[in-house]
């Protein structure tokens, strides 16, 4: 961040408590949450509900002050992009050092408290995560290369990984499939995003794809992640964590999903604009709705497990 953008924010409102919660991206700490709670959840090793508690109150503390740490570096990316001027820092509600400040006092919190509650390999993978949010992704490729999104994707995708190793204590090949259905789902998310609101990072200088090879290479790109994922995501079905709710599941939402990409790569700019983007902005609506189907599936499936019904 420029030090002329940061001198011109005027920090003269006072912050409140929804700002300080802005501050650690409750959207994306939604999603953290909920992800690592499945892996929870689904692990073949009960866990005390008590200790599974903590383990998901201190990945979620992890995933905000990776949020903070975010909002602190792109505070003058934000400053001049619509979709994300109103946020605090940039809003003058807080100030950038106390953002830095928070986030790292979140960080080593959270790492260290899932330390003790859960085993020391869980917590390794929770300060690795908030390192590749806040340096790999924010700092380095965010800025520097249009494949920002499918790299830095990895950050989103450890919750339930995390989740998972803080039951376990160990890696496993479900634990990766988990992983790999987040990490494969990314980019064409935030893609199909980027469609709508190319003038935004290209305001903001972000080298989206949009930005740098255009919407019609955007589009192909989408429809390519969307076809590698599908097998991902059957993938896990078959392994000890599926069941019936959770391939029928993923049958459903992958044809949708893959039906939507094609419909994206088959519309040019002039039938995008004609109708503001509705084909773009349903896929990404219906991304979000995506990964909570999938997750909620295996729960369904490790519950009924759990009751002997299979």
């Amino acid at each position: 961040m420029s030090d002329a953008t940061a001198s011109s924010i005027d920090y003269s409102d006072e912050a409140s408590f929804s700002d300080y919660f802005a501050l650690l991206k409750p959207r994306v700490m939604s999603l953290v949450v909920f992800t690592a709670l499945a892996g929870l959840v689904v692990a073949p090793v009960g866990v005390h509900p008590m200790v599974g508690f903590c383990a998901i109150l201190f990945i979620a503390v992890g995933g905000g002050a990776s949020g903070a740490l975010n909002m602190w570096w792109d505070s003058d990316i934000d400053a001049v992009m619509r979709r994300t001027a109103k946020r605090p820092i940039p809003a003058g509600r807080i100030d950038r050092d106390e953002a830095l400040a928070i986030g790292l006092g979140l960080s080593g919190f959270a790492v260290v408290m899932l330390g003790l509650a859960t085993n020391v390999l869980a917590a390794a993978l929770l300060a690795f995560t908030i390192f590749f949010y806040a340096v790999v992704y924010s700092i380095w490729l965010k800025r520097s290369t249009p494949q920002n999104i499918v790299i830095g994707g990895a950050a989103g995708a450890f919750p339930p990984l995390i989740g998972w190793v803080a039951a376990t204590g160990s890696v496993s090949l479900e634990a990766v499939l988990m992983f790999g259905l987040i990490f494969m789902w990314t980019p064409p998310h935030f893609w199909a995003l980027a469609l709508f609101l190319k003038k935004d990072y290209d305001t903001a200088g972000v080298p989206m794809l949009t930005v740098t090879h255009g919407r019609r290479v955007t589009r192909a790109h989408i429809i390519v992640y969307t076809l590698l994922l599908a097998p991902v995501a059957l993938w896990l079905g078959f392994t000890q964590i599926g069941g019936p709710i959770y391939l029928t599941v993923a049958v459903l939402a992958n044809a949708w999903f893959v039906k939507g990409a094609i419909d994206i790569y088959q519309r040019d700019e002039t039938m995008a604009e004609a109708d503001s983007y509705a084909t773009e902005k349903s896929f990404f609506k219906f991304s979000l709705l995506y990964l909570f189907v999938h997750f909620l599936a295996l729960m369904g499936d490790a519950g009924l497990r759990g009751l002997g019904v299979y």
